[in-house]
């Protein structure tokens, strides 16, 4: 396997569990979203967000992540990465995909002050909404799904090293 990518909702524990992975692995570890911060000279995602508005913004991540050149390498891309083809198809061409799964009332608990977080919600949309509407696009590009409803991130690292051993003989 050249590269892992976790994917899920923002605060499904993505970066985390990924920093953990990827220590685990010996591999590097990248957020995606500091990616496209750089790309668009930003302070942040919420003002990249902010300046192109919610389809260019998905449409600019999927053209970061077709860009992406890695090897050895646990990814992290946003919570939307999957929502354009182009980034999703991409993602699963660089290695496995594992879909950390984490209910709605666990993410609210994690995810603080949306209106500076960079989630592309529309007006009205609760995170409960964002997850049932994202669902099908991370089961559809995922691998293997893992819970990241756990005691702890070395819990959920657990977890995703057991789904990725079908994938141990291309590491």
């Amino acid at each position: 396997m050249k590269n892992v990518t976790l994917i899920g909702m923002p605060g499904s524990g993505k970066s985390t569990v990924g920093a953990l992975l990827a220590k685990e692995l010996g591999f590097t570890f990248v957020d995606v979203d500091p990616l496209i911060v750089s790309a668009y000279a930003a302070p942040n995602l919420q003002a990249v967000l902010d300046q192109l508005g919610t389809e260019k913004f998905l449409d600019a991540e999927a053209e970061v992540i077709a860009g992406l050149r890695c090897d050895r390498t646990v990814l992290a891309p946003g919570g939307s990465a999957v929502l354009r083809e182009k980034g999703a198809l991409r993602l699963k061409e660089l290695g496995p995909v594992i879909y950390l799964e984490t209910p709605p009332e666990k993410l609210v608990g994690r995810l603080g002050n949306l209106a500076t977080r960079g989630v592309t919600l529309a007006p009205g949309q609760t995170i409960a909404d964002l997850c049932a509407y994202r669902r099908p696009f991370y089961e559809k590009y995922a691998d293997a799904v893992v819970s990241s409803d756990q005691p702890s991130p070395r819990h959920t690292l657990r977890l995703v090293l057991a789904a990725l051993e079908p994938f141990r003989g291309e590491l």
